[in-house]
């Protein structure tokens, strides 16, 4: 079968077990050979090539739902229905996205970005199309490290107390993007159901459901098969949550996979399969793989592998503050590392070598991290919380309610901030300042330069008194091999370019140094302030610039914006000033490389310089 003539998932119904085989084996050989050119989600979808033929086989799309926890590990399903010949574009700009869409295949009912949202979604479909009188199907697969996370449990627990029916596929292959964690993982790990008990309720079932008389029988007797239930299964912590169980099933063995897919579909409640998998399958480097280097892999050399490239003349962002942080804690044994389930993504793998007791790796639980840096901090710990800016806003409530309302002295890092790129709309860190800003007694700070950025993770601990917040984005930077002990005055910002100009550009982060460089290499007529410090702002400063024109230069919403809190201040004052706010407006922005993202949003650099010379023109003119 040729992958690219595929356009409906039917064309493989007909198929044989052997067939269906050597279909998965063809399509692994095209993720490899297409997400190494392109870059993507590589094991996770190598891992579920054979359990998505399956459900395939099994089941009837787009009528019955298939629901990806995430949505990174949909490419098979994808390519099933009808997308192959467009995986060139992946990820791409104007291209196939890397997770499900709504309005890119009717196949595609859901869309996410984020684990654990699957079982949730999944029943509300299902009890929606109870009502609706419809009948179909509803699926959701869920990996073994979502499955354990706060909302996957809250909708299991409503799920088994509801009458409607969803299948959740438990994709269990041990190993999240980081390994997991918990007492409920240690359990996941033990639960075994045995296959010739299932086997034994199967046949029972069928064949005491024939008569009446059986039927009374079965039902006579249920309390005593019950009672075999349990002492054959070791406790499966999913029966607590009134939900039956099957498995586990071979993730990799078509026949066994079919047959256990066929079984739950024939059930008239709810269930969940529980399928091991291999993440990775196919790819011997991806499957030794423990620290996620192939989960979200870059283009790279199907031959050679991904290489560990050491740069000595520049680092990620993240990398920069974590160096800064493990300084800090040889210096001082009260400080404490959280990371919601990304050691590896936020460069924290040293510390948690180097400082194991005082490094707390708590899972996909980003609520349970804000508030547990809550407790340390009132336990008299001075804790750091490194998490995604888009992960950080599950944990709203808790930094307003548990951290900044009590005004505890820590430190959040908020990792990937602005544009992020290939990954799209559920990851771009857009949205932090929106949500952060407006909460009382959190200081908010972005730095243009590792140098500036050690200066406030020092400002932050030395202080003690707030709860301190600093952003940076997923970029490289300069290195600097020097550890400061430099501390900033709250709310202080700089100028980078002081002349006489009558335009002035406000900016932090990355952008000061390439707002810079554009003004000095295109010898433009305009001034450059270095806004640090996005809460408190520095109000002295505005007020001595109100005779200039001012853009704010930002790649977040301009809603909530600091841009939008310096107009607020000036309002607030009555000062009449030439204002113009550079952000993104009310839309969710697509996937694609920055360099289209900044032009599509009016954004680049470009567009930047366009501003700064219309103001110029429009101050000469009047």
């Amino acid at each position: 079968m040729n992958i690219k003539e595929i356009d409906n998932p039917k064309q493989i119904k007909q198929l044989s077990i052997n067939e269906l085989e050597h279909l998965s084996q063809d399509i692994r050989t095209f993720i490899m050979e297409n997400v190494s050119k392109t870059g993507g989600h590589f094991s996770s979808n190598l891992g579920i090539t054979d359990l998505t033929v399956a459900l395939h086989y099994v089941f009837d799309s787009p009528k019955d739902k298939f629901i990806f926890d995430v949505g990174h590990q949909s490419y098979v399903h994808k390519i099933l229905t009808g997308r192959a010949k467009d995986f060139s574009t992946l990820r791409q700009y104007n291209g196939l996205s890397g997770f499900q869409r709504r309005h890119e295949s009717e196949h595609d009912p859901w869309e996410a970005g984020h684990s654990s949202t699957s079982i949730s979604g999944a029943t509300g479909i299902a009890i929606a199309r109870d009502l609706n009188k419809e009948d179909f199907q509803v699926i959701a697969i869920i990996g073994d490290a979502a499955i354990l996370s706060g909302e996957s449990l809250e909708a299991l627990n409503y799920l088994g107390s509801s009458n409607t029916k969803v299948i959740v596929i438990l994709n269990d292959n041990d190993m999240s993007i980081s390994k997991n964690v918990g007492g409920l993982s240690k359990a996941l790990s033990d639960i075994r159901v045995s296959k010739q008990y299932n086997e034994v309720k199967d046949n029972y079932t069928q064949f005491m459901m024939k008569t009446k008389t059986g039927k009374e029988i079965y039902k006579a007797t249920k309390k005593v098969k019950d009672k075999i239930k349990h002492r054959v299964m070791i406790d499966s912590l999913f029966q607590q949550f009134g939900i039956d169980y099957l498995g586990p099933v071979d993730g990799h063995d078509m026949g066994e996979l079919i047959n256990a897919l066929t079984t739950a579909k024939k059930l008239d409640h709810s269930v969940i399969l529980h399928v091991k998998t291999i993440k990775g399958k196919g790819y011997p480097r991806a499957e030794q793989d423990k620290i996620g280097l192939y989960h979200g892999v870059p283009p790279f050399d199907l031959k050679k592998g991904i290489l560990n490239k050491t740069n000595t003349h520049s680092q990620k962002w993240s990398e920069a503050i974590a160096n800064h942080i493990e300084y800090m804690m040889g210096k001082h044994d009260d400080i404490c590392v959280i990371t919601p389930a990304m050691i590896s993504g936020s460069q924290l793998n040293h510390i948690f070598k180097s400082y194991p007791n005082r490094s707390f790796d708590v899972g996909i639980a980003e609520e349970h991290a804000m508030t547990f840096l809550a407790g340390l901090s009132v336990g008299g710990k001075f804790p750091f919380l490194s998490i995604y800016s888009s992960f950080a806003q599950r944990a709203y409530d808790q930094l307003n309610h548990d951290v900044a309302r009590m005004d505890l002295p820590c430190l959040i890092g908020i990792d990937r901030s602005d544009l992020v790129g290939s990954d799209g709309s559920t990851h771009h860190g857009v949205f932090d300042i929106s949500f952060m800003r407006g909460i009382p007694n959190l200081i908010l700070m972005a730095p243009s330069s590792q140098k500036e950025a050690e200066a406030m993770i020092n400002t932050a601990y030395y202080n003690h008194d707030h709860p301190y917040v600093i952003r940076y984005s997923k970029n490289s930077i300069s290195k600097t091999s020097l550890h400061n002990d430099e501390r900033l005055e709250i709310g202080s910002w700089e100028y980078r370019i002081h002349s006489d100009a009558k335009t002035v550009v406000i900016t932090y982060g990355d952008h000061v140094n390439e707002i810079e460089e554009r003004i000095r290499s295109h010898n433009l007529s305009c001034d450059l302030i270095n806004a640090r410090f996005i809460n408190p702002m520095d109000e002295e400063m505005l007020n001595s610039i109100v005779d200039k024109n001012i853009i704010v230069y930002e790649t977040c919403m301009v809603n909530s914006s600091l841009g939008s809190a310096i107009v607020l201040h000036y309002a607030k004052h009555h000062l009449n000033v030439n204002i113009s706010l550079m952000g993104i407006g009310e839309h969710y922005v697509t996937h694609g490389d920055i360099e289209n993202l900044l032009k599509q949003e009016k954004l680049s650099m470009d567009d930047v310089e366009l501003r700064i010379q219309e103001l110029n023109n429009e101050k000469r003119e009047s």
